[in-house]
């Protein structure tokens, strides 16, 4: 399986052939790109995701996991180099009283990214959560509305 070089660590470029039991809450085909199809997510927050899960104690609906550039492109004004490109970002459809619970254990389990979308019909409200490191553009921790 072919790898790009991120720093810290190698990540596979697809996760078709890895072995989704690590993760068992989520599924390729909810994480793919909605555009190219791909899944490039990075195994290290996909594990931090199913952590998440498990401390949630209730199912986390991803509507946007990974987006290739051109797709998030299409979709995003952060363009072809969004959060979504790199394989540590999500979209959880998720409103009401459970979103204070998620952002507070988003925190714990150290995402350092979280977009709150709560405004609305409740099928458009969300949390976009990640776990980009800072830049000089972006301090972490980091959270922002929509």
């Amino acid at each position: 399986m072919a790898t790009e070089p991120t720093g810290a660590a190698e990540i596979p470029r697809d996760l078709t052939d890895l072995d989704f039991s690590a993760w068992p809450n989520f599924s390729r085909a909810e994480l793919a790109c909605r555009g190219s199809g791909e899944c490039r997510m990075d195994p290290g927050f996909m594990g931090r995701l199913q952590n998440l899960r498990v401390a949630f104690g209730k199912p986390l609906r991803v509507t946007s996991g990974y987006r290739s550039p051109a797709h998030n492109a299409a979709v995003s004004g952060t363009g072809e180099a969004g959060p979504h490109t790199t394989g540590r970002a999500v979209d959880i459809a998720i409103g009401g009283p459970d979103v204070w619970r998620l952002v507070q254990l988003a925190q714990d389990w150290g995402f350092t990214g979280i977009g709150l979308r709560q405004a609305g019909p409740m099928e458009g409200r969300y949390v976009h959560l990640d776990d980009l490191p800072p830049s000089g553009a972006h301090p972490r921790p980091r959270v922002w509305t929509y």
